[in-house]
């Protein structure tokens, strides 16, 4: 193993194939079809809403939970629950959409090495990806569901309908598009009426605007403290519009933390970390670095990092189970070297400028990276 290859302790190691995200939209299935398992103890029932939240970490919520009474108080609720690794939106949704890990849906990243074009792309914005179907070949949990008779919808950013990502992992569902996010009312009633649909349904609703607060102001900024008591204003919404019956199920894709300015560690400055490195990828909590010389850039950037970072040789982030099953087939895709960052350290890199302004961000498993949020409750059912 390369030096300091051990996970570190505080990360939170994702329980691929009991509790993560990709098990959720099956456990839904089991109740709609009969088919299958549910590991979470969701009630019974007909019709189903998911609300998935970017960017609201368990722990974040729990702090706040002043600014969430409706969230907070729902009836139906889950110990841990984590995204998988990395702790990044691209892998959490296509592990929601697929009912697969990320070792065999292969969405690795926010950004990664294309399997056919071998360019660095972008699986949010689909710069340099190959297509879709080529991403992402296997049938979404999404299309499973279709199949069996069970009006799916989606309900989400108009600009999203046909994006990379809605095409390679969430393909499947009606798509329903909100021109307006911020209206509250709008996606209540979009969501109702495609609840409706069908004699068994489920909705899936995307909120992301909690995400972008945190990246720009911080996660422990009064912007971010605001925009949750905005997305629990959301969550109400949705349960005094949907028919008595409906369960409303909530969850999100991931964490994030706040970075400080000297805690940010620029590749370019050190000549060191970019000796026989092909490409970088990832993101500045989750790096991948892309090299012929796996063993040495290995040894290199652990003694530059340090306890900074837990840096590991593709072969050992595969052997220690971090993306759950693996497919060889996927190799190409995955950096040679993985760069998970501890505590609130970053690694950033100028040929990703963009991520230079962010203060909030996730990516690497942390517990307030990993760990997200599973609640739900029966509309129309009593509250406590």
């Amino acid at each position: 193993m390369s030096a300091g290859a051990g996970l570190a302790p505080e990360f939170l190691r994702p329980e691929h194939g009991r509790s993560t995200l990709a098990q959720l939209v099956p456990a839904i299935s089991s109740h709609l079809t009969g088919q299958g398992t549910d590991p979470f103890g969701l009630p019974d029932a007909q019709r189903y809403v998911l609300l998935l939240v970017d960017g609201m970490g368990a722990e974040l919520l729990n702090s706040h939970s002043g600014l969430a009474p409706h969230l907070t108080s729902m009836d139906g609720h889950l110990g841990t629950v984590t995204c998988a690794v990395p702790s990044t939106t691209a892998t959490s949704l296509s592990c929601l959409g697929t009912g697969a890990q990320p070792g065999r849906h292969g969405i690795l990243g926010y950004t990664f090495r294309s399997p056919l074009g071998g360019v660095v792309m972008n699986a949010l914005t689909w710069r340099g990806g190959d297509a879709p179907s080529v991403l992402q070949p296997h049938p979404t949990a999404f299309e499973k569901l279709v199949a069996r008779q069970v009006a799916v919808t989606s309900v989400g950013p108009e600009r999203f309908k046909r994006s990379g990502l809605t095409m390679a992992s969430l393909r499947g569902p009606e798509f329903v598009p909100v021109a307006d996010e911020d209206d509250i009312d709008l996606r209540a009633d979009l969501a109702r009426a495609a609840a409706d649909r069908g004699d068994h349904s489920l909705t899936y609703v995307y909120e992301r605007s909690l995400d972008h607060v945190g990246h720009g102001d911080g996660c422990e900024s009064s912007a971010w403290r605001r925009r949750l008591g905005w997305v629990d204003e959301l969550v109400e919404a949705l349960s005094e519009g949907l028919d008595p019956g409906t369960v409303l199920v909530v969850t999100a894709d991931h964490g994030m933390v706040d970075i400080p300015g000297d805690r940010r560690i620029v590749v370019e400055d050190d000549a060191s970390l970019l000796a026989d490195v092909d490409d970088i990828a990832g993101e500045p909590r989750f790096r991948h670095i892309y090299t012929d010389r796996p063993e040495e850039v290995a040894r290199r950037w652990s003694r530059v990092l340090g306890d900074r970072a837990c840096v590991l040789t593709a072969d050992e982030a595969i052997a220690a189970g971090l993306f759950g099953d693996w497919d060889p087939g996927l190799r190409s895709r995955l950096g040679d070297v993985v760069v998970p960052m501890r505590r609130d350290w970053a690694v950033m890199t100028e040929r990703q400028p963009q991520e230079m302004g962010l203060i909030g961000m996730h990516g690497s498993l942390t517990s307030v990276e990993m760990a997200v949020p599973l609640r739900w409750e029966t509309v129309g059912s009593p509250r406590w």
